[in-house]
């Protein structure tokens, strides 16, 4: 059996609402050569995920205990075969051209990452549906981005051999991982940023995004400062520092391509039969 030719690495801890929406979004992908490795962080059991979408190469890693998204994220990258890899948080969304859309979008370059709708999602009847979003798109400053960082992890497609160069994620950076790989990257090998919203950021009120509590970040971010000599960087709140002026003028146009229709997953269908 040839090897797939992309890697869908989804790192996952007790959200399987969420995992199975994400699995519904990528069913629906109109380019379908590739695996989805779930690494389950040592959560609730996801098997079902597998038996809902056969359809899908999905294979499931268990940790052994619970060590947090960048090891679970490493783990899944070992495990990939793919000569690309794709990035997607477990309570994120792509829509259906995305993956297609990045393929297009890479030959040249060795990363890419699209822009992104941030949604604040509601849960009705085992559903999410967005009570608000708004465009997270910015042009890519290599410069700027040592300030502040707009690239998003989900969604990203790059070649698989960069980690034999770089190694893996930097689990000692720990929330800054993303924003580490991305540096370091950049540093080395083509990026680019590609103008359309194909990802759905997840940022709700319910949601345990750690972006959200500054201060249990300032320790890894000193480590991320020293390790990239990036000066004195604050930790303010997200959306503190997307109005500080230097942010501002880097917001560019971009493609929504998102109807806002909710992805109901076969999970869901199944709950509501009950």
């Amino acid at each position: 059996m040839a090897e797939p030719l992309v890697s869908i690495v989804i790192p996952t801890y007790n959200r399987l609402l969420q995992l199975a929406e994400l699995a519904d979004a990528l069913s629906r992908q109109s380019f379908q050569d590739f695996e989805v490795i779930i690494v389950n962080d040592f959560g609730e059991k996801v098997d079902g995920i597998k038996e809902l979408y056969p359809n899908l190469n999905i294979s499931i890693v268990e940790m052994e205990q619970n060590s947090k998204h960048v090891h679970a994220r490493n783990k899944g990258v070992l495990d990939a075969s793919g000569e690309f890899i794709m990035l997607i948080d477990d309570d994120d969304l792509i829509l259906p051209k995305h993956l297609e859309t990045m393929l297009a979008e890479i030959h040249g370059y060795d990363l890419v990452y699209s822009d992104v709708e941030i949604v604040n999602f509601r849960m009705e009847n085992h559903v999410r549906v967005p009570a608000d979003r708004f465009l997270f798109a910015y042009d890519m400053d290599l410069q700027a981005m040592r300030r502040f960082s707009t690239f998003v992890s989900s969604g990203c497609l790059y070649r698989r051999e960069i980690h034999q160069t770089l190694g893996l994620f930097d689990t000692d950076v720990y929330n800054y991982w993303d924003w580490d790989f991305f540096l370091r990257v950049s540093e080395q090998y083509r990026v680019k940023r590609v103008p359309i919203a194909g990802v759905l950021y997840d940022f709700s009120d319910t949601n345990n995004n750690q972006s959200k509590v500054p201060s249990s970040r300032r320790f890894y971010l000193d480590k991320l400062v020293e390790k990239h000599n990036l000066g004195d960087r604050p930790t303010e709140n997200f959306f503190t520092l997307l109005n500080q002026p230097e942010v501002v003028r880097r917001k560019a146009e971009s493609q929504i391509v998102w109807d806002g229709q909710p992805f109901v997953s076969k999970l869901t269908l199944q709950l509501l039969e009950k």
